[in-house]
């Protein structure tokens, strides 16, 4: 009789990486923590492709035409708007989550190549103001180290309502990473973990936030953009509350974008994936027929010039990156990949920044990994990689037949999928059907 071995099957439900998270709740009692953004697979740039120029539509050539990557962000109210080379900003990061030299070099690098930086929970560091050609102040809930010079010496301001990896949620920083400088700038005592509050102590709601964006304009005499950022939920809604209440630009960062700290569980099951945040916030602008006129930054898992340009195509007028920014700096970096192992994971995994160990001296305040970052080299790193992403947008873009990055439009694209086709309401490839409206035909 022959006899048969039957291959042991794991469970879709249990599989191996839920087991595991079931035993460690189980042994330590407490939730996991851990940065970077969502590592579930969803719904992202990649299931959309561009229609180059052929017979219907005619290119421009690279060598001879121009294609335009210039932005202007804030000019709907502010007398200062920011006038900027590329539409790829650098998102907000704290100093505190990062180190002193990994703000220094972000400075550095978007100051070469005409773009913005951002600060993040904990307020100003004179290393980033330095090198930072134009400065973006984050506002937030918790109000770590807001000081109203700060805001004047600023070159706008970001009233921060949510995040795309916590959205409804505050952030966290333990306690090995406020050293006596965080401490001292965030107004906390020293080796204390801290938890960000999740709401503005002084609005509850929009017109409190009307108030709120006009008290700030009299701070800074008008001179300076004031945006707001909102995690991708309910994002037509926040948008058109945001306008309402006086935004000049609106920031919406999907759910795969990064973090220093939350818990895992907040990080993969709260919000929505930013491919299908654009369309509503698009939506949103253009019923208040202000499309263009507010403008509006894409965050949340943008690595490529892809990315920048399909999410411009869908109406973006700018992008922020922040994940990206790290790794270009040297996070992740596989020279440290002994280190990395000796924390028990790898380069290119490694994503527990709340442990203020990073041996690449980003995501750190320890003074002996913090050398490893150099921040001119790392500056100079971050500059190449922000016109590599810029050259591969205009390279769409002029395939497309467009002089400028923000004429592409979402006639330009396609989705290879039935879930991003629906998200980022574009045909299906090879279809006129957008699923969720109206049917159409196949050519």
């Amino acid at each position: 009789m022959t006899q048969y071995r039957t291959q042991p099957r794991t469970s879709a439900t249990f599989d191996p990486a839920t087991i595991a998270e079931i035993q460690r709740a189980a042994d330590t009692g407490i939730y996991d923590i851990r940065g970077w953004g969502a590592k579930r697979p969803l719904p992202h740039f990649d299931d959309l492709l561009f229609l180059g120029a052929s017979m219907s539509r005619y290119p421009l050539e690279g060598y001879r035409e121009r294609c335009g990557t210039d932005v202007v962000l804030g000019d709907r109210h502010a007398t200062y708007p920011l006038h900027l080379e590329t539409p790829v900003t650098i998102a907000g990061m704290s100093f505190g989550a990062l180190s002193g030299r990994a703000k220094e070099a972000l400075g550095r690098g978007a100051s070469e190549v005409g773009t913005s930086t951002t600060t993040g929970d904990g307020g100003m560091t004179p290393e980033e103001r330095s090198q930072s050609k134009h400065l973006v102040y984050q506002y937030l809930p918790s109000r770590y180290g807001m000081n109203p010079d700060h805001l004047r010496q600023a070159d706008a301001i970001e009233v921060v309502l949510g995040q795309g990896a916590k959205p409804g949620g505050g952030g966290m920083l333990l306690g090995q990473k406020i050293t006596e400088r965080v401490a001292q700038m965030r107004t906390l005592p020293q080796g204390v973990d801290q938890r960000s509050a999740s709401r503005h102590p002084d609005w509850t709601g929009p017109d409190d936030l009307t108030i709120k964006i006009g008290e700030l304009r009299e701070i800074t005499d008008w001179e300076k953009p004031v945006y707001v950022k909102v995690g991708a939920t309910r994002t037509y809604y926040d948008v058109k509350l945001a306008v309402h209440a006086g935004a000049d630009v609106v920031v919406v960062d999907g759910m795969q974008g990064g973090t220093a700290a939350t818990q895992e569980v907040f990080i993969e099951h709260v919000g929505i994936p930013t491919l299908a945040a654009i369309p509503q916030a698009v939506q949103a602008l253009q019923e208040l027929g202000v499309h263009r006129k507010v403008q509006l930054i894409v965050s949340g898992g943008i690595r490529t010039g892809a990315d920048v340009a399909k999410a411009m195509a869908l109406g973006a007028d700018a992008v922020a990156i922040g994940t990206a920014a790290l790794v270009a700096l040297g996070d992740n970096d596989p020279r440290w990949q002994a280190d990395y192992e000796a924390l028990g994971t790898s380069a290119g995994a490694y994503d527990d920044f709340q442990e203020g160990k990073d041996p690449a001296g980003i995501t750190t305040q320890d003074p002996e990994l913090q050398q490893r970052l150099d921040p001119v080299e790392g500056g100079r790193r971050l500059a190449n990689y922000l016109r590599v992403l810029t050259m591969e947008a205009q390279t769409i873009a002029r395939a497309c037949g467009k002089a400028h990055l923000q004429h592409l439009e979402p006639e330009d694209l396609v989705a290879i999928t039935i879930e991003a086709a629906a998200m980022a309401r574009v045909p299906l490839a090879g279809t006129s059907w957008i699923p969720g409206q109206a049917a159409g035909g196949s050519w």
